[in-house]
């Protein structure tokens, strides 16, 4: 496998570059979420002639640590093998706008490891050209989680604010009724003693009567 990447990148090295074939991106960055799909697309110059299988196609992600083979079309034919590992069963292309000048790759599940800048070079006959483009792969956003309603907080809530309620309520009446108790003990110590001072005198003036 690495010897054929090697032999395309060494055929299309010694292809004169000619200004009459250019190979453009339709757009220069993307911006895209982790786990989500996207569509990276080139388009070079055709002719009349153009023939898919007069086309030798290399694309590849270039970062400052590594360089990844996303798509190697040789002679009009994919060359899966030759595909990094990275973007196994995550990348694929459309075969029927190729004829039209345009390369449309789609690469899916993305991940932040994607992020970097991708080149294509496009050789027809003795014709070459490149382009790149950047894309950046940010990390997946936490989705909130609802929140769950805490049904047993509130029951206790309110079943410890009740029975507060009962024990200040049951304090209460207690209270009362000490007091009236007391009240009633005070009353009737007062009758049970002037009863006393009213039985004691009794005699006395029965004394003063028989006397006077």
């Amino acid at each position: 496998m690495e010897k054929m990447i090697c032999r395309i990148l060494l055929l299309i090295s010694l292809s004169c570059v000619c200004g009459t074939f250019v190979v453009n991106v339709t757009q220069t960055s993307y911006q895209a979420e982790e786990n989500h799909n996207i569509t990276l697309e080139w388009t070079f110059t055709t002719t009349v002639d153009t023939s898919p299988d007069s086309l030798f196609i290399i694309c590849y992600l270039r970062t400052h640590h590594k360089f990844s083979v996303l798509f190697v079309l040789s002679g009009g034919v994919e060359v899966p093998e030759s595909q990094d590992q990275q973007f196994v069963g995550r990348a694929q292309w459309d075969k029927d706008v190729l004829r039209d000048g345009r390369l449309r790759l789609h690469v899916s599940r993305l991940r932040t490891e994607d992020s970097g800048r991708y080149c294509c070079k496009v050789k027809r006959n003795n014709l070459l050209n490149s382009s790149d483009c950047w894309l950046n792969v940010s990390a997946e956003k936490d989705c909130p989680k609802p929140e769950r309603q805490n049904t047993g907080t509130p029951e206790r809530l309110n079943t410890a604010g009740g029975g507060r309620i009962g024990f200040y309520c049951g304090l209460g009446l207690t209270a009362a009724v000490v007091v009236v108790l007391v009240v009633c003990c005070i009353s009737f110590i007062h009758c049970h003693s002037d009863e006393k001072k009213k039985s004691a005198q009794s005699p006395l003036e029965d004394l003063r009567k028989e006397f006077d």
